[in-house]
């Protein structure tokens, strides 16, 4: 399965994605001081465990690679996971490894066309969210241009480098996106 939009499409895993992912994933990038900064960040043991993740592509699709349309290379990924199964809620997430890319719409069109995919996909999803900090600007603004709002603020959740920060939850239902769209 591929979805294509402007720039980028999202596409299965290839074989060849394997060495970018493993140098995106290993040693500190610029991309780890966004995404979850307050997690330890993946052994390389679990590096492996996740491209043998990525191989198993097993329906319906939980991540999708960002790639260059022209080049086909990897520029980061798309993901969701449940939030809670029994009342239809995912969550969504968005990685764009390499900062040159930032700031040019990959990450707009990526998450757009991941969202519509999912709530195409499955008729009974409801809503979606993403969490963030609030010293993820980028994030917040783009979720806020995709139709997001700020569903829940943890204050002081997050200690980042010794200063502590909000944890936040966007979210937008099926029937906003649906309006969104048009």
């Amino acid at each position: 399965m591929m979805l294509e939009e402007k720039n980028i499409k999202l596409r299965g895993w290839k074989e060849e994605d394997e060495t970018l992912y493993r140098f995106w994933n290993t040693g500190h990038h610029l991309w780890m001081n966004y995404d979850g900064p307050y997690y330890p960040k993946m052994t390389e043991k679990e590096v492996e465990s996740s491209i043998r993740m990525f191989n198993n592509n097993s329906l319906p699709l939980k991540r999708m690679v960002i790639a260059d349309k022209e080049t086909d290379e990897l520029l980061g990924t798309v993901s969701w996971y449940w939030q809670s199964e029994e009342s239809n809620w995912k969550s969504v997430g968005l990685a764009i490894y390499d900062e040159n890319n930032w700031s040019k719409g990959i990450g707009y069109n990526s998450l757009k066309l991941w969202i519509n995919h999912l709530f195409t996909q499955d008729k009974k999803l409801t809503r979606l969210d993403l969490r963030t900090w609030s010293g993820n600007i980028g994030m917040v603004k783009l979720s806020q241009k995709l139709g997001f709002e700020e569903e829940a603020r943890f204050r002081g959740a997050c200690i980042i480098d010794g200063k502590y920060y909000d944890s936040l939850a966007m979210g937008i239902l099926r029937e906003e996106w649906v309006l969104w769209l048009s």
